[in-house]
């Protein structure tokens, strides 16, 4: 599946296209599920500063197997893998520090370079990791819902946010892939959260989750009850990836002293903020995008032990991708939609 031109869902295609060979160190992997992302929505729709090379194919979470290597190249084929949704130099300050994600040259598969809606994709060997194989295996769309997600959300809760035991976190938007994947981790780090959702029945599931306490922001005042649940005090971190109004009232929910995190804008790029609210209560406002390489070692560390657990809505064929972001737009999913390729 490829766009010829970016717009709406409707711009997907399904089309031949030639079957890559891997330069030096590269990897052709045989793609077995893709993942949805919003960033697959914005890039579809057009964004001002990529530069398109037509077909275009979206899709930066990608599970598969081995089936090529190029010269020079490290892995073994038949391999089965995840594969590290960022692409950068790998040979500069930031990335020999671990820092991939600050690289200058820094690209996000099915972005800014060709991504994972094919039966097949050509990636640096580098940007190859372990498949998860624990006691409990996990297939290949569970494989597949790991990567971006749970790298966006380690960053913004364990190195942006530093969640600790004892802290009360606040995750918007719960049904979301990363906010999922935030929910555990905050679980995980020994904190109390405290979940939204605009829709009351995705609430057990942000419970099921770990999730302390669930607000419905269609029927409950956000800021109001999360200072009730708080002794108004405030929540001492927040993980927040909606913008707009949300990040508005995310900022009035904050504890003094407390941390913003923030990595996207799905409902609006320009939010109206009293200033006052941030220097009068040292409010922290920290962006965050994507994390490091070596964080995504740490995550199916976890994963394989069993202490994390993606989170898939529904699976549907590659070739309906279209229907898949339909889905997405409409805020019908909790968690991960999972493209399979037969």
């Amino acid at each position: 599946m490829a766009i010829l031109a970016t717009g709406a869902a409707d711009v997907l295609q399904r089309m031949e296209i030639e079957l890559p060979e891997p330069g030096p160190r590269e990897v052709r992997v045989r793609v077995r599920a893709v993942a949805l992302n919003h960033l697959d929505l914005w890039t579809r729709r057009g964004l001002p500063h990529l530069r398109y090379t037509f077909p275009h194919r979206l899709g930066a979470d990608i599970a598969g197997e081995v089936e090529a290597l190029g010269p020079g190249a490290v892995g073994r084929v038949g391999q089965k893998v995840v594969i590290a949704p960022g692409v950068s130099c790998g040979a500069c300050a930031r990335c020999a520090g671990g820092e991939d994600n600050l690289c200058r040259e820094y690209k996000i598969l099915g972005e800014s370079t060709q991504g994972g809606y094919a039966r097949h994709v050509v990636v640096p060997d580098r940007n190859l990791l372990p498949y998860p194989e624990g006691r409990a295996p996990l297939s290949w769309e569970e494989a597949a819902a790991i990567p971006l997600c749970f790298l966006t959300a380690w960053q913004m809760v364990v190195r942006k946010g530093g969640v600790r035991p004892g802290q009360t976190v606040l995750v918007q938007a719960a049904g979301s892939g990363v906010s999922s994947a935030a929910i555990q981790l905050c679980k995980l780090l020994g904190a109390e959260v405290i979940a939204t959702t605009r829709a009351p029945e995705k609430a057990a599931r942000a419970t099921a989750l770990g999730a302390d306490h669930v607000i419905v922001t269609t029927r409950e005042d956000l800021v109001k009850r999360v200072r009730e649940i708080t002794l108004r005090r405030g929540a001492d971190v927040v993980i927040e990836h909606v913008g707009g109004e949300v990040f508005e009232q995310s900022v009035l929910a904050a504890a003094w002293g407390g941390r913003v995190v923030t990595c996207g804008a799905t409902s609006g790029f320009f939010p109206k903020l009293d200033l006052r609210q941030i220097f009068f209560r040292q409010v922290e406002v920290l962006g965050s995008t994507m994390g490091s390489r070596r964080d995504l070692f740490e995550v199916l560390n976890l994963v394989q032990q069993g202490k994390l657990r993606p989170v898939v809505d529904r699976t549907v064929p590659l070739w309906s991708a279209a229907e898949a972001h339909r889905a997405l737009e409409a805020g019908a999913a909790f968690g991960k939609i999972v493209l399979l390729v037969d």
